[in-house]
């Protein structure tokens, strides 16, 4: 996440932070069938499935009082995401290509944001000691009846998301929680919100929505449930802040995207 303007600049949901070793917590007995799934699923995610690119609207909204709309920027990117692990941390790169500019209001404070993919790190074998789960019942999403799990952090452990503000990392304690399919382990909806006070760094509150959906990639055929949506809020004694991201055209990464990508436009 990051500020623009007056607001000056921060960062949210990037890199992870190296892992630090905390007690296990066993999340509750009916929820571990339907987490040991989402946790292998992840794993393979990162370990082979995560160099992709894509098309990425943004929305970026700014509100007044009572939610009224005060200003608004479309833009879209050619997006590129790359996830490598090495030494036993993960290292997760973004970068994005303009490929259509919105028209800039200069004197304008906005929010930017990136790095929805690695914040199913919660979820990843590298942070289990990071969180505790416990189950909360099932809901009904799209027609499918899905394991509705809740997480909390874990004191003092590592977080995969973080704040930057003035060239420093802030890691945040997210909590919140995932909607999994129960018998392929799918997580088709996160949730996550920072529920400790983050009023020290001139935040007031954050909570994110990332929406999964599946794609088929070819040569070889392989389907996987990756980023389709995500919506950030954050808000400040002063500002409202509000992003909409979307993701479509998947593709995997190769040397060809690579070159696509990184040419000016």
């Amino acid at each position: 996440m990051a500020g623009r303007g007056a607001g000056g600049r921060a960062g949210c949901f990037g890199n992870p932070l190296p892992a630090q070793i905390s007690p296990d917590t066993p999340a509750a007995p009916d929820s571990l069938e339907a987490l040991a799934k989402a946790r292998d699923r992840v794993q393979t995610f990162f370990d082979q499935f995560s160099n992709v690119a894509c098309t990425e609207a943004v929305t970026q909204i700014v509100l007044a009082q009572k939610g009224r709309l005060s200003y608004r920027e479309n833009s879209a990117y050619d997006y590129q995401f790359l996830a490598t692990s090495e030494g036993g941390t993960m290292k997760v790169t973004e970068s994005r290509n303009t490929h259509n500019p919105a028209f800039r209001d200069p004197g304008r404070t906005l929010l930017i944001t990136n790095g929805f993919a690695s914040i199913l790190l919660v979820v990843h074998p590298m942070y289990e000691a990071s969180y505790t789960f416990e189950s909360a019942g099932e809901e009904s999403l799209g027609g499918a009846t899905l394991a509705k799990i809740h997480f909390t952090p874990v004191a003092g452990a590592t977080s995969p998301a973080a704040l930057r503000l003035r060239g420093k990392n802030y890691p945040l304690p997210l909590s919140g929680t995932l909607w999994i399919e129960p018998q392929t382990g799918v997580i088709v909806k996160l949730e996550a919100q920072v529920d400790s006070s983050l009023n020290e760094l001139g935040l007031a509150g954050l909570q994110t929505e990332v929406r999964y959906a599946p794609h088929t990639f070819h040569d070889p055929e392989e389907t996987m449930w990756i980023p389709e949506s995500a919506v950030i809020d954050v808000e400040t004694p002063r500002q409202h802040w509000r992003n909409l991201h979307h993701f479509k055209d998947y593709k995997r990464f190769n040397v060809g995207i690579h070159e696509e990508i990184g040419q000016s436009r």
